[in-house]
């Protein structure tokens, strides 16, 4: 019911305690759409003298602009709808008092105002002149009006774009103005993108109400109310928009990595973080670093031009708004080729054991191989693996089998990304020396030391003046020695092979007999560091009278060296090539002449 009807009631109910008159309720202005029809509601009130005139022969006359003019009349009931300028039809029973009308197809002429006549039987003839409906007839339906209420409450906002927080309770409603016409014309929402909504509407108020819970989907929707007429084949709308801004925390954060989360050790790689929010985030990246998180830096991007396996982790990326806050994580994993830890070694008691440590990314294999050939568990070959971290995997190798000097164990570690190998060098059955046997060796070499530096004293005295000489390159030389003789050695033409630094060799070149003593690499792995070498020079003279020199000279570290001895005379020529190889200690024995 509009507010013309309840006026016209209010009217009718006032008549009971008023003298009735001459009076018509009708609305003061009516917009119509050309070509549509247009409905004027109507009621009228006669005096009460006249109410046995007024019939079912009633007849409703209807003038535009002015009347008492009959030129001006466009519509009487009682005559043909052919015979008026305007078609039309009075719906209501002028009997009741009712002069609702409908007008039909109007056309931009008929604008204008209206004024009605009531005939009846007798003398019931009356113009409403004190009253009249304004017809203003529109080529456009008139446009629509949407507007926002949040929690029951009204907003408004500029250029149509209103902030809603997340989880409000949100109704738009969309009214249109009251258009008198058959077909009544209908409201639609639609949103882009379409969401279902619920809707609940009042069409013959031309009212429509679309109510929902704000959510982060309808953030930038924009809902549109449309007002469509149809006649015939004839359809015309109109429309009015709203578009919502919903405020939320941050949704769908994620971590995406160029070129990939898996990288070779030395590329560069970036990783980009993004959220959905509004309004916009700041974002902040942090590592885990033994359970703890460590905060790197501030921006939308982490950035590594040349990665190393330090990089490799656990990266946090944390997207926060003033509404809230969302996490999102990735695993940066760096790879490499394996690597063999230098701390693989071997060892040997009664069997050979041998270990070997690679670390690669991804987790590398190991494979061992004895002189060039594949190893695998056997009768004579134990072999087992540990893995002790996602990348580090250590092998041993237990071997029973006797091997030769050419023997060679080889470690061999491969990933995806490459391959590296560590060489063992093993010395043969024969040559291998255990640690009880090198305990020995070392305590007799102590004795004999020892022995030499308290018993051979080479002191070479001549018969008759028990005076000491030593003979050198420049002749005899006498030194007065009262307190010291021994007697004179056995065999006095054997030579005596004694073990002197090579700097003591080349203090006394002749008459000399040179026996090397080698220091090779191969035996160097057998054998434990030789800090210092006993030494000593003796002289043997053909008077049976011996001088004995002895002293305890430094030996360099000789890299783990086997000493091996063998008695070689060197010629003169030789001697020089000898004495500038540093790897090499001479013994030296002099022979004194008469």
């Amino acid at each position: 019911m509009d507010t013309a009807e309840k006026i016209i009631i209010f009217c009718f109910l006032l008549e009971g305690v008023c003298c009735r008159d001459f009076n018509i309720y009708l609305p003061e202005k009516i917009k119509a759409l050309s070509g549509y029809s247009v409905i004027i509601k109507c009621r009228f009130e006669i005096k009460e003298q006249f109410d046995k005139d007024l019939t079912e022969r009633a007849t409703g006359v209807w003038y535009k602009d002015r009347a008492y003019l009959n030129t001006n009349v466009v519509f009487n009931s009682s005559t043909s709808s052919q015979k008026s300028s305007m078609k039309g039809k009075i719906t209501g029973k002028l009997k009741d008092k009712d002069c609702t009308t409908v007008f039909y197809d109007l056309r931009s002429n008929h604008s204008g105002q209206y004024f009605f006549r009531i005939e009846g039987e007798g003398k019931l003839k009356h113009i409403y002149k004190q009253a009249n409906v304004s017809i203003d007839v529109i080529e456009s339906p008139p446009k629509p009006r949407v507007q926002l209420y949040v929690e029951q409450k009204e907003v408004q906002g500029q250029e149509e774009v209103l902030e809603v927080l997340e989880r409000s309770s949100v109704s738009l409603r969309c009214s249109a103005e009251t258009l008198c016409s058959s077909p009544p014309p209908t409201l639609t929402w639609s949103s882009s993108p379409r969401i279902p909504l619920s809707e609940s509407s009042r069409l013959q108020e031309l009212i429509s109400d679309l109510n929902f819970t704000a959510t982060h989907r309808e953030h930038g929707v924009t809902f549109t109310c449309t007002i469509t007429y149809q006649l015939q084949d004839k359809i015309k709308t109109e429309q009015d928009s709203i578009t919502l801004h919903v405020q939320y925390s941050p949704k769908n954060t994620t971590v995406s990595v160029l070129p990939s989360s898996s990288v070779l050790e030395g590329s560069s790689v970036t990783l980009i973080c993004s959220s959905d929010a509004n309004p916009a985030v700041n974002y902040t990246w942090s590592r885990e670093s033994e359970g703890q998180l460590k905060q790197l830096q501030t921006g939308d991007t982490l950035t590594f031009n040349r990665t190393d396996p330090t990089h490799r982790g656990w990266y946090h990326c944390t997207a926060q708004n003033q509404h809230g806050s969302q996490n999102s994580s990735v695993m940066l994993d760096i790879q490499y080729f394996p690597q063999i830890s230098v701390s693989s070694s071997c060892s040997r008691t009664d069997v050979t054991v041998c270990f070997c440590e690679a670390d690669g990314n991804p987790s590398p294999e190991l494979e061992w191989r004895l002189s060039g050939r594949p190893v695998t568990n056997s009768s004579n070959t134990f072999i087992s693996e540990e893995r002790l971290s996602s990348t580090v995997l250590r092998s041993s190798i237990t071997l029973h089998q006797s091997l030769t000097n050419t023997s060679t164990l080889q470690c061999l570690s491969r990933n995806t990304r490459g391959t590296a190998s560590y060489l063992f060098h093993l010395p043969s059955s024969v040559e291998r020396l255990n640690h009880f046997s090198l305990l020995i060796g070392v305590v007799v070499v102590g004795l004999v030391v020892i022995w030499l530096l308290s018993a051979i004293t080479c002191i070479c005295v001549r018969k008759g003046n028990g005076k000491l000489s030593q003979t050198t390159q420049e002749g005899t030389k006498r030194i007065d020695q009262s307190t010291s003789e021994v007697a004179p050695h056995e065999n006095q033409d054997d030579p005596v092979y004694v073990m002197m630094s090579s700097a003591e060799a080349t203090a006394n070149q002749d008459s000399v007999i040179y026996s090397p003593i080698v220091f090779t690499k191969s035996e160097s792995q057998e054998f434990g560091s030789l800090a210092l070498l006993d030494y000593a020079v003796m002289q043997d003279c053909s008077e049976g009278l011996l001088k004995t020199e002895s002293s305890i000279g430094e030996f360099s570290r000789a890299r783990e060296a086997q000493v091996i001895v063998s008695a070689n005379v060197r010629t003169k020529e030789a001697e020089e090539e000898l004495f500038e190889d540093s790897s090499q200690i001479y013994a030296k024995v002099k022979r004194c002449n008469p």
